[in-house]
């Protein structure tokens, strides 16, 4: 049964695929907003020593000589958000093909806001941690939390118009690929080129599978989880493995439209041709033909359409709450929060987070507008902009999977970054929430 948000009503209603990236996006911010107090109050709690010592308990897999040993907060990090950042890559290659980003014309706001919103940040939080360890994290403000930022939008109901949220989605999937980036070129630490080599041949046979037109996604399954265990022992973080092998499912159908029109009415007509038996079973031909419609049914959809929407449930469900819980939870002394919130990696995230952000997406969104490269999202105002621009201050999912990255092996600055995150990403949504409720007005 899908998962929809509780104010979807209309059971019954045929939604675009658009509408349910939405839903979906919309059900993983509510989920991963429990799991975090959850993770929190675990934390802080007497458990909190059984909490930490469960994620760090080792799960060993050996093949003969070969022993592949993580804790379970790794195989969370390295293996299971490795779906994420494949349903990522998914969202990614819609957008750049069907979706805003294929019209240069529309995309160039969303993605002219988004650099805004990647690199200012970025030099806010440098200006503060310009040296030492903590000079690493830059790459933490950058990322919005598109499951988060949207589930606002959408609690907004028609407050905001339906391109003010498409700005969003498109902006927040440009700073996903963005993110791609950095982690894949920025935080790799060594890399080991014979295992590097064999993930990209392994990428080389998936695009042939796509070339050769091979539908079937088990093919696709097998020989991207190998290229998964080679990019991780390349020392490429193996969950960029997940973005590479979505941009080699097809995206097109076996038939066209026309064509599946034309089977199904066909197959429909010898369907009726059959007389109805007196106890109304269908007689085995007809069986053979639904079978048949179902099977074009498949076929007219893209694997990369019906991964997409199958997989968004189960990441919402499983592999995001487990990230949550694995690494949300943290141990806040609430007499010293304020020294921690003092710390240059926490100040500097969330100086990133909210002032970096607001100024690099609102500001560079008003300076493309003013000079006649972009327009406003239609039925939208500047103001309601500058809401969305705090909301991309979200940077929650993302934001701390890269502080683990930043900072590995440094569970204080860990500590430092994970409170600036949550204190950012907190007030950021709430005040861009409240903006966009009750001070911007949606254009009449």
């Amino acid at each position: 049964m899908q998962l929809y948000a509780p104010w979807e009503k209309t059971f019954k209603k045929i939604a675009t695929p658009f509408e349910h990236f939405i839903h979906a996006q919309t059900t993983t911010g509510l989920i991963l907003m429990v799991t975090t107090v959850i993770a929190l109050i675990l934390a802080n709690s007497p458990l909190a020593d059984e909490y930490i010592h469960f994620f760090h308990t080792k799960i060993n897999i050996d093949i003969g000589s070969w022993t592949f040993s993580k804790s379970i907060h790794h195989w969370i990090n390295d293996a299971l958000m490795a779906f994420f950042f494949f349903i990522v890559g998914l969202e990614i290659k819609r957008e750049i093909l069907v979706g805003e980003l294929s019209n240069i014309k529309v995309a160039m706001l969303p993605i002219l806001s988004a650099i805004g919103g990647m690199v200012l940040p970025a030099l806010i939080y440098l200006s503060i941690n310009n040296s030492g360890e903590g000079a690493n994290g830059w790459g933490i403000p950058m990322a919005t939390d598109i499951a988060f930022a949207i589930s606002a939008l959408v609690l907004l109901g028609n407050r905001v118009s339906a391109p003010l949220v498409t700005f969003l989605v498109a902006l927040a999937i440009v700073d996903d690929l963005g993110a791609v980036v950095v982690i894949a070129l920025f935080y790799t630490e060594q890399i080991n080129m014979i295992p590097l080599v064999l993930a990209f041949l392994s990428f080389l046979v998936l695009v042939s599978f796509n070339r050769f037109g091979i539908h079937a996604t088990l093919p696709y399954f097998i020989v991207g989880s190998i290229m998964w265990l080679f990019m991780f022992e390349s020392g490429v973080h193996a969950t960029i493995a997940g973005v590479i092998a979505a941009m080699a499912i097809p995206s097109k159908p076996k038939y066209t439209p026309v064509d599946f029109t034309q089977h199904t009415t066909n197959l429909l007509q010898e369907y009726d041709n059959y007389p109805v038996a007196t106890d109304h079973m269908m007689h085995e031909k007809q069986k053979a033909i639904l079978q048949n419609i179902k099977d074009k049914i498949d076929a007219v959809g893209s694997p990369a359409s019906r991964l997409e929407h199958s997989l968004h449930l189960p990441v919402a469900l499983i592999v995001i709450p487990l990230f949550a819980l694995a690494n949300a939870g943290i141990s806040i002394d609430f007499s010293s929060i304020g020294d921690t919130i003092a710390e240059p990696v926490s100040l500097g995230i969330i100086a990133g987070l909210i002032l970096g952000k607001v100024l690099g997406i609102a500001g560079v969104a008003w300076l493309a507008i003013k000079l006649g490269i972009a327009e406003l999202p239609q039925g939208s105002t500047m103001s309601q902009v500058f809401g969305v621009a705090f909301l991309g201050g979200i940077g929650f999912t993302m934001s701390i999977f890269v502080a683990d990255l930043a900072f590995a092996g440094n569970d204080e600055l860990i500590f430092q970054a994970k409170v600036g995150i949550l204190c950012a990403s907190l007030f950021a949504g709430l005040f861009g929430f409240l903006w966009l409720k009750y001070i911007a007005k949606r254009a009449e």
